[in-house]
């Protein structure tokens, strides 16, 4: 494979060593991706590359590490079976996959994109160069199926794990066999955009656009309303990856491509503002408004970002849990019916994965928003880490996340079933997406705008601000602690500003440097702005004070789940089954010390353990409880017993005044001021 001049760049020292600890380490200077052609227009801030950023301990780093020896392990040519049987060449004796990449399967190959990705992602983060070749020796064997296309009986360009006669019966409305062709393009071209784009890979560009121009031959043809009849089928982030790949270009052909995908049926809804998800599939519709978002940040059309704005606040207000998560059996369902729906087959976690890349689109364009990432951080924290199981050295991830009183995590799609995903015989799109996300988990800690340093979230890592010669190392056991350390050094001289979100769920936030407290306003769901002359060495010390309150469900309230801070909290039941929930005593609820999230409380009469739901696996659990008549509308608040920060101090306190238990009421998107 020739070697881009980033890689000739990039090719000294980028290597992956193993600690003594087994952590997979990288040694590698930070990766800096290609630049794009053209600039998305109306953001007000800006990410880093993913090698500026490291994770340097700690849950997050955990799940790294555990993905990234998966993405080590796994044999190439046993992805690359359904590709070249066919394309028609040799499958080079490797043994097929089983799930949904076994070769009888309707829509096989959907999950090598996602490979491409997390290769991709793993090599800008940690110059994984075993992820590296892995992916460089995938795109050059896409290529030569895509070459063999002839003998094949296939068009030019066209590369897939099914054949092009499965897209004729799509166009003609005849397709019967379950598949979703386009849904899985959509991850091809999108892992080799991420290839190309990470890794400098040239052949991968080659083989994007070749694929890329057959896309746009086959639909071309169509008309309005044969292209509009035809996405009625899922066909994923189609309009989301061609715009990008305009944006990479500055070829507008891929932006016109990309609009033929723009579904009407779903876009004219949101457009006004109309609530008409019910019964919609919730994963087939969120890659579309990740698409209008990159839309509007290709044209500056309005109407793509009301889209995308108004689809993420009706979401996130009338269909998610508590948890972030929202779908149940992988359907929108009523508008705010949580409680009744409080099943095994919640939270869909591609859903989540795809609302997090649609909150970082929006939020881009408007960072004074902290709701966006009030929101980030609970679903991120409270779905998708425990995702993944810890137990697992290869981080298999459950595909729902069940919310029944009595659930546990480890179940199956309906179509494919099993537990945890699997080396070789699950590959359902959760896998796909949950090792993409564990390979990205340190995109969205920080981001800049010229000399501002945006902080949004609170994990221990190592900002490599290279533009500005500044190194920022934040330090915290959040959210265990309520508290978060910033040490800026390097070239830090001269006035400029810090922005740390404060989430909505505190109050009486403060923030010090060197140890003194600073006259920063810290109003809960805003930005405290921390601008000053600064010095090398200076420690930025961040006080979030957490305290218990209740999320309640919006369609019932005395259906609540337990919070503390950032953490929904759920109680332990081992293997005991039930078959409601139970009904907790809200005053009872206890810390039981300071150095775990651990809480004590009663339900149903006998003791429970309060544990942090990303911690709940090997049992079952209960998220939300029955709080008939304990506390509603107009009651005092509840104090809480032994609530203390890490230091010893009583959380959220005002001259030692006792901790309070406060109530959300599941109005403002789940995410409002507490009572």
């Amino acid at each position: 494979m020739p070697l881009s001049r980033r890689r000739l760049f990039q090719a000294a020292g980028a290597t992956v060593a193993l600690s003594a600890a087994g952590q997979v380490i990288g040694t590698s200077p930070a990766l800096a991706a290609l630049p794009w052609a053209r600039s998305d227009i109306g953001v007000s801030a800006y990410e880093f590359d993913l090698g500026q950023v490291r994770l340097t301990s700690g849950r997050w780093l955990d799940n790294q590490n555990r993905t990234l020896s998966y993405l080590r392990f796994v044999d190439v040519d046993r992805l690359l079976y359904v590709f070249r049987a066919n394309h028609r060449l040799s499958t080079n004796g490797a043994a097929a996959n089983g799930g949904w990449d076994a070769p009888s399967f309707p829509f096989r190959s959907h999950m090598q994109g996602h490979f491409l990705t997390a290769w991709a992602q793993a090599y800008a983060v940690l110059g994984d160069t075993t992820c590296r070749d892995k992916a460089d020796r995938m795109v050059a064997e896409l290529a030569k199926c895509q070459a063999n296309n002839g003998a094949a009986g296939f068009t030019s360009g066209y590369l897939s794990g099914f054949p092009e006669s499965d897209i004729t019966a799509l166009e003609h409305r005849t397709l019967t066999n379950g598949n979703v062709p386009y849904y899985c393009l959509h991850k091809i071209l999108a892992g080799l955009l991420d290839v190309w784009r990470l890794i400098g890979n040239t052949q991968a560009r080659t083989v994007l656009l070749a694929l890329a121009g057959w896309v746009d031959t086959r639909t071309s043809r169509l008309s309005a309303s044969q292209m509009q009849a035809m996405l009625g089928t899922e066909f994923g982030g189609m309009n989301a990856v061609l715009t990008d790949l305009y944006q990479m270009t500055g070829d507008s052909r891929w932006l016109t491509t990309a609009q033929r995908f723009d579904h009407a049926a779903v876009f004219n809804p949101l457009a006004a503002n109309q609530d008409q998800l019910n019964g919609l599939h919730a994963n087939t519709q969120v890659p579309k408004w990740i698409g209008a978002a990159r839309e509007y940040k290709a044209t500056g059309t309005t109407r793509y970002r009301d889209i995308a704005a108004n689809a993420w606040s009706i979401t996130v207000g009338a269909h998610t849990y508590a948890n972030g998560s929202n779908s149940q059996a992988e359907h929108f369902r009523a508008p705010n019916a949580i409680a009744a729906h409080l099943n095994r087959d919640t939270g869909e976690a591609c859903n989540t994965y795809n609302m997090l890349k649609l909150t970082r689109e929006l939020w881009l364009l408007s960072p004074a928003r902290a709701d966006y990432f009030d929101y980030y951080e609970n679903a991120l924290l409270n779905h998708l880490i425990g995702q993944q199981n810890p137990a697992d050295a290869h981080g298999h991830v459950t595909y729902f996340t069940p919310l029944n009183p009595g659930g546990r995590r480890g179940v199956g799609p309906a179509w494919g079933g099993g537990t945890w995903s699997t080396d070789y015989n699950s590959f359902w799109c959760c896998q796909g997406t949950g090792i993409e996300t564990n390979t990205k988990l340190m995109d969205s800690i920080y981001f800049h705008n010229g000399t501002t340093l945006f902080v949004n979230l609170f994990v221990p890592s190592t900002l490599n601000w290279s533009q500005r010669g500044i190194t920022v190392a934040q330090t915290t056991s959040y959210p265990v602690s309520d508290t978060t350390s910033l040490q800026v050094t390097g070239n830090v001289s001269g006035s400029w500003t810090m922005r740390v979100r404060i989430p909505a769920w505190t109050q009486g936030a403060t923030i010090s440097v060197n140890g003194v407290r600073q006259d920063v306003t810290t109003t809960p769901g805003t930005y405290a702005d921390l601008t000053r002359s600064w010095t090398s060495g200076d420690t930025v010390t961040v006080w979030l004070p957490m305290r218990v309150a209740m999320k309640v469900a919006n369609d019932n309230p005395n259906m609540r789940a337990v919070t503390y801070g950032p953490v929904v909290l759920s109680g332990d039941y081992g293997n005991t089954s039930l078959s409601s929930a139970p009904t907790l005593v809200l005053s009872s609820i206890a810390r039981a010390g300071t150095s775990s999230l651990a809480f004590t409380a009663t339900a149903n009469g006998a003791s429970v353990r309060l544990e942090p739901f990303y911690d709940a696996h090997g049992r079952n659990y209960v998220v939300y409880w029955n709080t008939t008549g304990q506390v509603g509308a107009g009651e005092p608040a509840l104090g809480i017993q032994n609530m203390s920060t890490t230091d010893g101090g009583l959380a959220n306190t005002s001259q030692g005044a006792p901790v309070v238990l406060a109530d959300d009421n599941g109005s403002n998107n789940n995410l409002g001021r507490f009572l």
